[in-house]
């Protein structure tokens, strides 16, 4: 065992409620320590392969639980090196939710008025802007085409990319190595390293315990190559500790403190929420394109340009209407999964189970460059348990990458199955009509539910017994402990939460701040948002690692 390091502020993960925080503290004055269980990669590391152990398997998480599977970021930056820069705010409605509990979910200090200036923040960093409809690309135009041919609307979503930097190849989620998608790496990572910040890439916490004025970390060194390898141990004492390890592994490390930190709040490791995640693949009659919605490439090609492009684009929020019923809001967005999970979960529509692989699955992959994917966001019930924690990490590892078992266990309620079954309808409504093309929902028989951004598992509230954080982050019961990333939002947000996760944490830092100086830190609040060339970003984080 080391010797016990100390700092001020300990930040466990580096993805939005981990890296904004580290960059405000750090700024602010604060010695800061940012713990990142994955590796620290440049960008011409974003391999477009699937070379397994040397390529995107070093930069996910995917863990399979009882009834949901959850795909995360594993890399410093985390959910935003492999995210779609999708970056909508989420709906007025959401913050009025009661889901199942009969009552507002979200504390009374939160709406989406006074989210709205923290939202602005996040757009200024990174930035945000709206996708021009004279870039957006071919999936785009089919998805936006078959909607309007349908009588529903369809809107260019607002992203954090650099469209004169993007290359269309389609490969962003699994980082991009172009820098054309604006991931902390290029904004409040370097920001927060150039206020000297330490970033120490594969350290995986486990625990947390006491000490007497402030936590003691305990964590374990991951190996480079084999993720179920774990070499060294130690521990960081500091005053303040901003856990932002994401929804799958926040409530994890939590439970497995229990021993030294004492109980924790009865909120912590439940409610846990997929975001009401389901995708559907259809597969386009290129005729049908062609004579019904009039579209063609410059070739003369109709489609056939599935893999063409930068993920999601397009979406149709027709049915993010407040005045709807709770559960019958959603979104559908227009998709890109570059081959490999996205080809083998895809269902053949008409077949008879299993339907994910054999025959008809053989010539529905032969036809791959037709394919649009079409992606659910609805409200779900908050069904998903954590159960005991595993030794180490957040799952059982089975594989030198990526893959592992967590404990997480989800039973889709009937209100979640409403949403689902609503706009697996209307996605068929929309694409099928007049012979466009064949849609089916993917498969669930192999990992149940699945989500890319899990959210809720430790969430804020005015209750205390339905929320494990009060609406400025801090954990119940545990003074200094604050809670930054997805797993403190709420519930399900109907779109892609990255944004509505980083107004969050920019709102929760004042508070932050005043807890450390309350613990004799010498920090203040009131930097600028991270801002200057991408070359020079890239450099300081480049220089940094070397």
């Amino acid at each position: 065992m080391n010797a016990t390091e100390s700092t001020d502020v300990l930040v466990i993960g580096s993805g939005f409620g981990g890296a904004i925080p580290a960059y405000h503290l750090a700024a602010g004055g604060a010695r800061v320590t940012v713990l990142e269980r994955g590796p620290w990669l440049r960008s011409e590391e974003f391999d477009q392969d699937f070379l397994l152990g040397s390529s995107y398997t070093r930069a996910f998480d995917f863990v399979v639980g009882d009834g949901m599977s959850v795909l995360g970021g594993n890399c410093v930056g985390g959910g935003s090196v492999v995210y779609f820069a999708t970056m909508p705010r989420a709906p007025r409605f959401v913050f009025e939710r009661q889901g199942s509990l009969g009552r507002r979910m979200w504390p009374a200090a939160i709406s989406r008025d006074d989210l709205d200036p923290w939202y602005d923040r996040v757009a200024e960093a990174l930035p945000i802007t709206r996708t021009e409809w004279d870039t957006v690309p071919y999936a785009g135009g089919l998805f936006a085409a078959a909607c309007r041919h349908a009588g529903r609307t369809a809107n260019a979503a607002p992203s954090a990319i650099d469209v004169a930097q993007c290359t269309n190849c389609n490969w962003m989620m699994a980082g991009c190595r172009f820098d054309a998608k604006r991931s902390l790496l290029l904004n409040y990572l370097p920001a927060a390293l150039a206020h000297g910040a330490q970033i120490r890439p594969l350290h995986e916490v486990q625990s947390i315990s006491r000490t007497d004025d402030g936590y003691r970390v305990h964590y374990r060194v991951v190996d480079a190559e084999d993720y179920r390898i774990l070499h060294d141990s130690g521990t960081i004492d500091a005053k303040i500790v901003v856990v932002a390890a994401g929804a799958g592994a926040t409530p994890v490390i939590l439970q497995r403190s229990e021993g030294t930190l004492g109980p924790m709040p009865h909120a912590v490791g439940r409610y846990f929420s997929g975001n009401g995640e389901r995708l559907n693949t259809a597969v386009f009659d290129e005729d049908r394109v062609r004579e019904v919605l009039g579209l063609s490439r410059p070739d003369g090609t109709a489609y056939q340009a599935y893999q063409i492009g930068r993920g999601p684009t397009v979406a149709s929020w027709d049915r993010l209407d407040g005045n709807l019923p709770e559960f019958e809001r959603y979104s559908l967005e227009q998709l890109y999964f570059p081959p490999g999970l996205g080809t083998i979960l895809a269902q053949v529509a008409g077949s008879d189970p299993p339907s994910w692989f054999g025959v008809r699955k053989k010539e529905m992959l032969r036809r791959w460059q037709s394919w649009l994917t079409i992606f659910i966001m609805s409200e779900d019930d908050n069904e998903g348990v954590f159960g005991p924690p595993p030794e180490t990490g957040n799952a059982n590892r089975f594989s030198q990458q990526m893959l592992g078992h967590g404990p997480l266990s989800y039973r889709p309620t009937a209100n979640t199955w409403r949403g689902w079954s609503l706009a697996d309808a209307d996605i068929k409504d929309i694409l099928e009509r007049d012979g466009l093309a064949t849609v089916s929902p993917w498969t669930n028989d192999l990992v149940g539910a699945y989500t890319v951004h899990p959210l809720a598992s430790c969430r804020i509230g005015d209750d205390p017994a339905t929320s494990a954080l009060d609406d400025r982050h801090e954990l119940r019961g545990h003074p200094g402990i604050f809670v930054t990333d997805g797993s403190a939002v709420p519930g399900a947000l109907t779109v892609n939460p990255a944004s509505t996760i980083a107004a969050l944490a920019e709102r929760a830092v004042p508070g932050i701040v005043r807890a450390a100086q309350a613990r004799g830190v010498a920090v203040t609040y009131g930097a600028p948002s991270p801002d200057g060339a991408t070359a020079g970003r890239r450099a300081v984080m480049n220089d940094v690692k070397a």
